[in-house]
């Protein structure tokens, strides 16, 4: 079994920055790509940005300049630092991984989500 354990969620400012982070736990062989989604009221979830085991980054349009990924593999880690934010951010983040459980076997797993409110 493999579980992700989001942190770093909470209430923040226009214009502040949050850092979330992603550890993804259990029997794992490897992970590919990893990632965060989000979620606001009353919408579909959409993908944020993703990261390559090896490092290629990918982005949507509306966070590129503002929200960094990155990943520590040697801690099964994912990370979103999140700067410049604005209340359209306001959603529950997810994590998202696919991982490898054996060089035949691979899910994709999904944490739990994390709050993030952006409001003055």
């Amino acid at each position: 079994q493999v579980q992700l354990v989001e942190s770093g969620g909470g209430l923040v400012q226009p214009g502040g920055s949050l850092r979330l982070s992603c550890a993804a736990s259990g029997s794992i062989f490897s992970i590919n790509d990893m990632g965060w989604y989000r979620q606001a009221p009353g919408k579909q979830r959409e993908l944020v940005a993703a990261i390559t085991f090896g490092g290629s980054t990918n982005y949507a349009d509306s966070v590129k300049g503002r929200f960094t990924i990155s990943r520590d593999n040697a801690k099964n880690t994912v990370y979103l630092q999140m700067n410049s934010l604005k209340p359209e951010d306001t959603a529950v983040y997810y994590c998202n991984a696919d991982v490898a459980l054996s060089r035949w076997v691979g899910y994709d797993y999904w944490g739990q989500g994390t709050q993030v409110t952006v409001s003055s």
